[in-house]
């Protein structure tokens, strides 16, 4: 199966990574060819245009920053819709807004080609190991052609239902992730404040009721110092927005998350919109004058789940929803 990708940022490179370790036929495009170099080192192709790399593959991936950047790489006209024909298959791994694929979903549809939206979840560290977590909608015919080059890229896979509910549902794990986030600074803070070892609360929270993914994985970085999370304060805000504008469209009138967000923006003036999302601990730590650092504590980030663990495809959906 020839398979092209667009977008070799933070996550997307570290999929199409695993993809050609796999010994997939790649070919690949980035705004940055020098991003490229180094799959091409390893036997990818380079595409000069997205409609070029659409005419020559079978699955097209993007992997983008923003739903204003899949765009622009969709409906240019050198963009990936230019390039599609019948049976081909779009995979919009990006997170995004769940009307705008549907809505380049229609264009798509004009070519006689399927569209799939299929974020990834789980963190960057986890990307490059294939031990990630994807969501997947659309049609299932359509997602069972592409599970082979999912479970290369993923350990646990979901088939969410019909288009754009896969894009929903990563908006609302980030958002849940920002707020466990900010409650655990909150927590460590005060843990530290009252005079507790922070090695024993890390420990006290993880094997308690309290514990969680974040707190598993972004824990880890702010309590050896680094805050290295490979995810910025910017991305956050643009999760968070994607999310509230779910929450708007289905009448849900939110009271946690716009609080959230306030403390987001603040940190993002604060520390820069390139931050590691995980500083927006430090509002109170420089608030507090306390230093969420543990003696002893891992310089590196470890992984709460074992590589070793097999994939687990989660299909639940047996119906065959557009």
């Amino acid at each position: 199966m020839k398979i092209g990708f667009i977008g070799l940022g933070n996550v997307g490179g570290k999929l199409a990574g695993s993809l050609l370790r796999n010994g997939f036929d790649l070919t690949v495009r980035d705004l940055d060819q020098k991003t490229a170099e180094p799959f091409l080192a390893k036997g990818a192709k380079w595409a000069d245009s997205p409609k070029e790399l659409a005419e020559n593959t079978e699955v097209i991936i993007t992997c983008l920053p923003s739903p204003i950047a899949s765009a622009n790489v969709m409906e240019a006209d050198d963009g990936v819709i230019a390039g599609l024909s019948r049976g081909k298959i779009w995979l919009e791994m990006s997170t995004t807004d769940e009307a705008e694929v549907k809505r380049l979903a229609e264009k798509v549809g004009t070519m006689e080609a399927f569209s799939l939206d299929s974020p990834v979840s789980g963190g960057c560290h986890r990307a490059a190991t294939g031990n990630i977590a994807i969501f997947t909608g659309g049609e299932r015919s359509a997602f069972e052609r592409v599970l082979p080059i999912l479970t290369v890229m993923g350990r646990k896979i979901l088939h969410t239902g019909p288009l754009g509910s896969a894009s929903i549902l990563k908006v609302v794990t980030n958002y849940l992730a920002s707020v466990h986030l900010v409650a655990l600074g909150e927590a460590m803070t005060t843990a530290a404040k009252a005079g507790i070892d922070l090695n024993s609360t890390y420990e006290a929270i993880r094997i308690s009721s309290g514990n969680s993914f974040v707190h598993e994985t972004e824990s880890q970085v702010i309590l050896n110092g680094s805050y290295d999370i490979n995810f910025t304060m910017d991305l956050v805000l643009k999760d968070m927005s994607l999310f509230e504008a779910v929450a708007e469209r289905a009448g849900v009138p939110l009271e946690l998350s716009p609080k959230v967000l306030e403390i987001f923006s603040d940190g993002e003036k604060k520390y820069g919109s390139r931050a590691w999302s995980s500083m927006i601990v430090k509002r109170l730590e420089d608030t507090c004058g306390v230093d969420l650092r543990a003696p002893g504590f891992p310089a590196q980030m470890a992984d709460s789940e074992p590589e070793e663990q097999g994939h687990e495809v989660i299909a639940r959906s047996q119906t065959n929803p557009g």
